[in-house]
């Protein structure tokens, strides 16, 4: 699997989600216009990146339109799962308002009364939301679904979403399923900086190729995920707790019961008078 190269980038400076105060660990967040920002740097970076491949197909002799059906599969950043059925039905409301009428009217049911919006007019309509919602169900079921395997269970991973998605997708499909498909990716960070690539999956699917042993490396998620320690909210509460009272302190070693941690697991051991900080890890 390799990256194909070409991206689509978008940044603004703007303020959906921010950490004004170095105090403390927790931030600052305009929960509507933090959504607002993500589907318009979404919007941005899937224009941007179509041109660029079709520039690059138009340039090898082959001047046809990019949409989603040339992604086999697509992976978001992932706040939320509804989020990102929601980036899905976008992709497609682009694709829509890029097609001929003729192409609008017979593969986009249910969207014809929407042809005439221009996509920064639409990000709180409720109406259009519905439509697009409805009309790509089939495609976020077979191009995305998979992909929020780990989102699903553990919440917002926040950085590390869009390749927690990307290991979902791997685990739920055979190395022969994976084999030759083009898996879009969009990668956002809030302030904002955001893009969208892709990747290019091996032919090769043969057992012992190196496509086979990713996936295989994969296939244990779920019994990973059953391992996870559970604890009482009053508990969790307590680790919440030691965690604000710890922040930017000096000249301690954080409390904590690390033989529940997974074999091989890195761990803040001590942090020095000078800030200085040293880790240890659970024996392999």
């Amino acid at each position: 699997m390799g990256l194909c190269g070409l991206r689509g980038t978008h940044m603004e400076n703007v303020y959906d989600f921010y950490k004004p105060n170095l105090a403390s660990e927790y931030p600052i967040v305009d929960g509507k216009l933090s959504i607002q920002c993500y589907l318009r740097a979404l919007d941005r970076c899937y224009t941007s990146y179509r041109k660029k491949i079709q520039n690059q197909w138009k340039q090898a002799g082959s001047d046809r339109p990019f949409t989603l059906d040339d992604l086999q599969y697509v992976i978001f950043h992932t706040p939320f799962c509804k989020m990102v059925q929601k980036s899905l039905a976008r992709l497609m409301f682009n694709d829509f308002l890029s097609a001929s009428s003729d192409t609008q009217t017979s593969l986009y049911k249910g969207l014809e009364a929407f042809g005439g919006l221009k996509l920064e007019d639409t990000y709180t309509n409720k109406d259009l939301d519905k439509a697009l919602l409805k009309a790509s169900q089939d495609m976020f079921d077979k191009k995305t679904k998979a992909s929020l395997y780990l989102s699903t269970h553990n919440g917002n991973m926040y950085t590390s979403s869009l390749y927690g998605c990307l290991a979902s997708l791997l685990s739920h499909h055979s190395a022969q399923e994976l084999a030759g498909s083009r898996i879009g990716a969009f990668s956002y960070g809030s302030g904002l900086a955001a893009s969208f690539f892709s990747f290019r999956v091996s032919q090769d699917a043969a057992p012992g190729s190196p496509l086979d042993k990713l996936v295989s490396s994969t296939s244990d998620l779920p019994k990973r995920l059953a391992s996870r320690k559970c604890v009482s909210p009053e508990e969790f509460t307590e680790i919440m707790n030691q965690r604000e009272q710890f922040y930017h302190k000096v000249n301690f070693s954080p409390p904590g019961d690390t033989n529940s941690l997974f074999p091989g697991t890195w761990y803040l051991e001590r942090v020095d008078e000078q800030h200085r900080r040293k880790y240890a890890r659970r024996p392999v």
